[in-house]
């Protein structure tokens, strides 16, 4: 198997990444002071460059993320056809803090495994130690850093699934692409970053998959 690919990750510190939610209001509507989100950063410590600051998605859900996404000043959105993204939620097997703010930890945009299936990569990514990133720790991981969203070079996150009222997975999985203006996206929001899902058992050459070390509170 190729090894983890060379991503940029140069992440602001947790401090500047904590004044960038606090100036996109995410902290007015997660209901978390700005002081307490800057007090966490300070206590969390450290200036890792590939190490995220984010909020709960109990908290900060993706349908009120994505329009804070900016690329060539055109806001982000959700497809039309996923009006249920925000019952997209941590997988089983994930350990999620059960705090309202936390970090992620070594960051990869897993573009080794461009043109893999979901179905493919998890193994994967489990046999690596690794952590698949939930679709609101993507979006964050754009937030502050907006150049890893590049063209042909996007990510899927498939740490969140829809568990259907039968107990099954929901076969869509969710990813953060660029839209090319087609379709019902619009011509008025080409190039601007997108939520979207792709089939579990499919595979496209310009989404790699987003994964992490780990998260702490």
């Amino acid at each position: 198997m190729p090894e983890t690919s060379s991503t940029p990750t140069s992440l602001p510190s947790l401090a500047a990444q904590a004044q960038r939610l606090i100036e996109l209001g995410v902290h007015e509507l997660s209901g978390i002071p700005a002081d307490e989100l800057r007090a966490f950063a300070e206590e969390a410590g450290g200036d890792d460059s590939d190490t995220l600051l984010a909020v709960h998605p109990d908290r900060a859900p993706a349908s009120a993320l994505a329009p804070l996404l900016r690329r060539d000043d055109k806001p982000g959105f959700v497809v039309v056809d996923m009006p249920d993204v925000d019952r997209f939620a941590p997988v089983d097997t994930l350990a999620l803090p059960d705090a309202p703010l936390y970090v992620v930890t070594g960051l990869d945009r897993g573009d080794h495994m461009s043109n893999w299936s979901p179905d493919e990569a998890l193994p994967a990514l489990t046999k690596e130690d690794r952590t698949p990133l939930l679709l609101s720790e993507g979006i964050h991981w754009v937030l502050q850093q907006p150049a890893i969203l590049e063209r042909n070079r996007c990510f899927m996150t498939i740490g969140s699934r829809l568990r259907k009222e039968n107990g099954a997975l929901d076969t869509r999985t969710p990813a953060i692409w660029i839209s090319n203006g087609t379709g019902r996206d619009g011509r008025e929001r080409r190039n601007a970053p997108k939520v979207g899902w792709c089939w579990w058992g499919n595979r496209h050459t310009w989404l790699g998959f987003a994964s992490a070390t780990g998260r702490r509170p």
